[in-house]
C-alpha cells in the first residue's frame, strides 16, 4: 500500500498547512492530425490504443456495452431505503445470533468496506484512462458510482448495528486473510495508474489485459462470493435480513460487473489476439490458483467451525466451481476438473427476477416495471 506523509516546516507563526500530493496530469490518446479532420467511424474504434474521440459516444461499435450502461442505470438503489430495524433487534440480543455468526459478520464488513474503494480507484485511477471506447467508458463511470454505492452500504450496516468502526475498517491491515487477499490486487491496481504507464506495446497491452481479468473474473468473480454465500445464508434463516437484502443488491450489480468486464476482456482478446499467448495464458492460470487459494484461506478464516450448515470444505469446492466458469468464460480451459457447485440456491437467487425481494422487507420497484435484471 502507498503511503503519504505530511511534509510540514519546522518554523513558528501560523499553524503549517499539510502538504497534499498532486497526481500527476496523464493525457488521453493523442488524435492523428488525419483523424481529426473526419467524423468518426464506428470500423476504427477500439478497446484499447483506438484513435478515434473518446468524446464522441456515437456510433456506436460496442452496443453491449451501452445496453449495460441502461440495464445498471434501471437497477439504481440506494441503502439508506433498506430497512435495519430487525438487524439490530437481533444484535443487540446477546442470544439473537452465535459468537460464529457475529464473527462472520464482522469478517465479512471487515473486507467488503474497503474492497469496494479498491474497486473504485482501479477503475477511476487506472482503467478508465486506458480504454478508448467511449460506450465503455461510459459504462465504467457507473459501475464507480455502484461501487460507492456498495461502499456506503456496508458503512450504513456498520453504523446501523454500533460496530467499532476502528476495527472493521482497518481489518485490511490487521486480518491477514483480507489483507492477503488485498495485497494479491495492490499490484494490478499500481500498474494501472502508474501516471507513467501507456498501452501500446505488447508488454503494457498485457498488462491492462491482465489487470481487467484479476479484477472482472478474481476480484469481483470469486473474492466476493464467498462473504455473498454467507450472509445471504443468514438471510435465508430470516437473521439479519436487512444486510442481506444490501447484499443481495450488491450481488446483482457485481454479477453485472463481473458480465461487462469479461465481455471487455474478449473483445480485447478479440481485436488484439497476438497478446493471448501461450505463455500469457499459463500466467493467468495460475493467477487464477492463488486466487482461490486466497479466498478459501478467508472461508477458514470466516467460519472455522461449521456454522450455518455450512463449512469452510464446502467453499473450496464452490471456489473450485466458480474458477472454472470464469476461466471458460475467457476462453481458457478449467483448471479444477470435475468441480461442482453445493450451492445451488445462489444460481437461483443470482437467476432470479421477481417483483418482491427474497427476504420479504420492502418491495423492490427500482426498474421500469418492477423486475430485477441480472443480465
Amino acid at each position: 500500500m502507498l503511503q503519504f506523509e505530511d511534509a510540514l516546516p519546522q518554523s513558528a507563526g501560523p499553524a503549517p498547512q499539510p502538504v497534499v500530493p498532486q497526481a500527476e496530469y496523464v493525457p488521453a490518446p493523442q488524435l492523428t492530425d488525419t483523424a481529426k479532420l473526419r467524423r468518426v467511424n464506428v470500423a476504427d474504434k477500439r478497446i484499447i490504443n483506438g484513435q478515434t474521440d473518446v468524446n464522441q459516444l456515437v456510433p456506436f461499435k460496442y452496443k453491449w456495452a451501452w445496453e449495460k450502461y441502461l440495464s445498471a442505470c434501471a437497477n439504481h438503489w440506494m441503502p439508506q431505503e433498506i430497512q435495519m430495524a430487525r438487524d439490530i433487534e437481533l444484535w443487540k440480543n446477546p442470544r439473537g445470533l452465535t459468537e460464529d455468526e457475529r464473527r462472520l459478520v464482522k469478517r465479512n464488513l471487515g473486507f467488503f468496506v474497503t474492497a469496494d474503494s479498491l474497486a473504485a480507484n482501479n477503475i477511476v485511477l487506472g482503467t478508465y484512462r486506458h480504454i478508448t471506447a467511449p460506450e465503455c467508458r461510459q459504462y465504467l463511470l457507473r459501475q464507480a458510482f455502484e461501487e460507492a454505492i456498495h461502499t456506503h452500504a456496508y458503512q450504513y450496516i456498520v453504523e446501523s448495528l454500533g460496530l467499532d468502526e476502528g476495527e472493521v475498517f482497518n481489518a485490511y491491515h490487521e486480518v491477514s486473510s483480507i489483507r492477503d487477499k488485498d495485497e494479491f490486487l495492490v499490484p494490478f491496481i499500481d500498474t494501472l495508474t502508474d501516471p507513467a504507464f501507456k498501452t501500446g506495446t505488447l508488454e503494457t497491452d498485457q498488462a491492462l489485459l491482465k489487470s481487467l481479468i484479476v479484477f472482472a473474473c478474481l476480484m469481483e468473480g470469486l473474492f466476493f462470493y464467498v462473504g455473498f454465500t454467507q450472509i445471504l445464508a443468514l438471510g435465508r434463516q430470516n437473521k439479519m435480513t436487512g444486510a442481506a437484502e444490501q447484499y443481495q443488491y450488491i450481488l446483482r450489480d457485481e454479477s453485472m460487473h463481473c458480465n461487462f468486464g469479461i465481455d471487455l476482456i474478449n473483445t480485447i482478446k478479440m481485436e488484439n489476439p497476438h497478446l493471448w499467448t501461450s505463455e500469457f495464458r499459463e500466467e493467468i492460470r495460475a493467477l487464477f490458483v492463488k486466487g482461490v487459494e486466497l479466498e478459501y484461506r478467508y472461508a477458514e478464516d470466516t467460519m472455522p467451525r461449521g456454522v450455518l450448515g455450512l463449512n469452510a470444505g464446502m467453499f473450496k469446492e464452490y471456489l473450485r466451481f466458480i474458477a472454472n466458469r470464469r476461466a471458460q468464460q475467457i476462453g481458457l480451459d478449467p483448471l479444477f476438473e470435475g468441480a461442482t457447485n453445493p450451492f445451488p440456491w445462489m444460481a437461483e437467487m443470482i437467476d432470479l427476477k421477481k417483483e418482491k425481494n427474497f427476504f420479504e422487507t420492502r418491495v423492490t420497484e427500482y426498474q421500469t416495471g418492477g423486475a430485477l435484471s441480472w443480465d
